[in-house]
């Protein structure tokens, strides 16, 4: 697939940023997908050479991270050279929860065993037509349920910055693999967090896109409101601004406007209202609230205008989401049931799984009620960027979690308040339809990174990424490394 214009344009792009001292396969990995391209359309690089170097970075750190479901090192060696696309060669991973035609597809989950996809959506149809050549599947939860990639089908994915700690989910294993530098970009999808939570505890860029924006994937399993979109997780805003451009759908199909590509700041100041507190009056570390304030304070010294304010979005916000989230499990474990004519287990599925069904089920009756609620959100998100242009807050409500503090197997009212309180910022934008973004621009005191969010009205892409690449210059990140990254095992 190749996006007319949008493909030009990155050709373009990539060749006037060809770096050519930088060689080595550890040195390959601090370029990004742009320069990559620029590299081995330039032919100082191979795709051969791209992709050989990132199977060499993968196979030092997988050890360490434990960050891919299923590995197709010898096919993407094969299909190397005959790549294609304005990303020809590019090295990356596609998220385990979407099939890719005759590979496994573990879902995170220990219920399909030898399962392998007989088709790939219009979604990752357009990704791979990127040109990009897939390593193989990365690590995802169960389903991509909760907000760490700890599942008990591959084991706990471990973060690069201390293998101690989590890396989020659900694209975990995506952000892993980027941000370590085995690969410059990689397959994501965000349901209610699932770029934006890992990008900010792996220190990457992670862009959740507006409703349509892409190829859908699937639809939701339970109703209208299509909470999950699909992306990537990448190390520069150029990155993933290049991905919107050749992958957006058209305007008269999506119904947006469109973003094109988008390749640096504007002149635009912008009126950004920042807040710091959840809408279900959950609790806030300290740290991640100072900073969304930094953030804020270096928006103002830019030029823009930054006022705090008081979310409007409640406890009953929270409830219709939990109800509409545990109503796609409930229908994802009947599915199975329905084709294995097996019944639910503990062998098949986790215990948060269950749990989230056994939820649903018994508020089933409410349904109805917290769809509407839900789609009543999305008229009230829009209202408020009649008074502003961005919306700031942090990603999480606390710096990267411990990797067990999330574990499935944590008794089920305390793994759901946990992860309720934890990823409290982040669903807003999947309920509404709108994009938002997690920029790295801090470190917690645990040298963890911390991610800050920006969110902007349906179809507002664009004016993100004009700001991100914004921040990004005033105070850059991509000099920051973790320790396991290049090849560093």
């Amino acid at each position: 697939m190749e996006n007319s214009g949008a493909a030009a344009a990155l050709a373009t792009l990539a060749s006037a940023c060809a770096r050519p001292d930088i060689t080595g396969a550890s040195e390959l990995a601090g370029l990004d997908a742009v320069e990559t391209a620029a590299r081995i359309r330039s032919g100082a690089l191979s795709a051969k050479e791209a992709v050989d170097a990132a199977i060499a970075r993968a196979e030092a750190l997988e050890p360490s991270i434990n960050a891919i479901a299923f590995k197709r090192f010898n096919r993407a060696r094969e299909n190397a050279g005959g790549a294609t696309g304005p990303w020809a060669g590019v090295p990356t991973f596609i998220k385990d929860l979407d099939d890719v035609i005759g590979e496994p597809t573990g879902f995170g989950s220990r219920a399909f065993p030898g399962y392998k996809g007989k088709e790939q959506s219009p979604l990752v149809n357009a990704y791979l037509g990127l040109g990009v050549v897939s390593l193989g599947k990365s690590t995802t939860p169960e389903f991509g349920l909760t907000a760490t990639t700890e599942p008990l089908s591959t084991g706990k994915t471990r973060n690069p910055w201390n293998t101690d700690y989590s890396t989020g989910g659900s694209s975990g294993g995506a952000a892993a693999l980027v941000a370590a530098g085995v690969v410059p970009v990689a397959h994501a999808s965000d349901g209610g967090g699932s770029i934006r939570i890992p990008a900010a505890c792996c220190g990457n860029v992670g862009l959740k896109v507006s409703r349509n924006r892409f190829p859908f994937a699937r639809p939701d399993p339970v109703g209208p409101i299509n909470l999950s979109v699909h992306g990537v997780q990448s190390r520069t805003v150029r990155d993933t601004a290049a991905v919107i451009a050749a992958m957006e759908q058209a305007p008269e199909v999506s119904g947006l406007p469109p973003v094109g590509l988008v390749t640096g700041p504007a002149r635009r100041r912008l009126r950004i209202a920042m807040f710091t507190a959840g809408g279900a009056g959950r609790a806030v570390d300290p740290e991640v609230a100072a900073a969304a304030r930094a953030a804020g304070k270096l928006c103002e010294d830019l030029g823009h205008s930054v006022e705090e304010m008081v979310i409007g979005f409640g406890k009953d916000v929270e409830e219709a989401f939990l109800i509409y989230w545990a109503a796609m499990a409930e229908a994802i474990v009947t599915a199975w049931e329905s084709a294995t004519k097996l019944k639910r287990n503990g062998l098949a599925f986790e215990p948060f799984t269950l749990g989230l069904v056994e939820f649903f089920e018994a508020r089933r009756d409410k349904l109805a009620s917290a769809i509407t609620r839900l789609q009543e959100v999305t008229r009230e998100y829009e209202a408020m960027f009649a008074s502003a242009d961005i919306l700031l807050s942090p990603v999480l409500a606390a710096p990267p979690a411990r990797i067990g503090w999330l574990d499935v197997r944590v008794d089920f009212p305390e793994a759901l308040e946990r992860v309720s309180n934890y990823a409290q910022f982040t669903g807003l934008n999947n309920i509404a339809g709108a994009p938002a973004i997690s920029l790295p621009l801090a470190t917690a005191q645990s040298g963890l990174p911390i991610g800050v969010m920006f969110s902007a009205g349906a179809g507002d892409e664009k004016t993100l990424l004009e700001l991100s690449y914004e921040i990004e210059q005033a105070a850059p990140w991509t000099g920051r490394k973790p320790p396991k990254f290049g090849g560093a095992a």
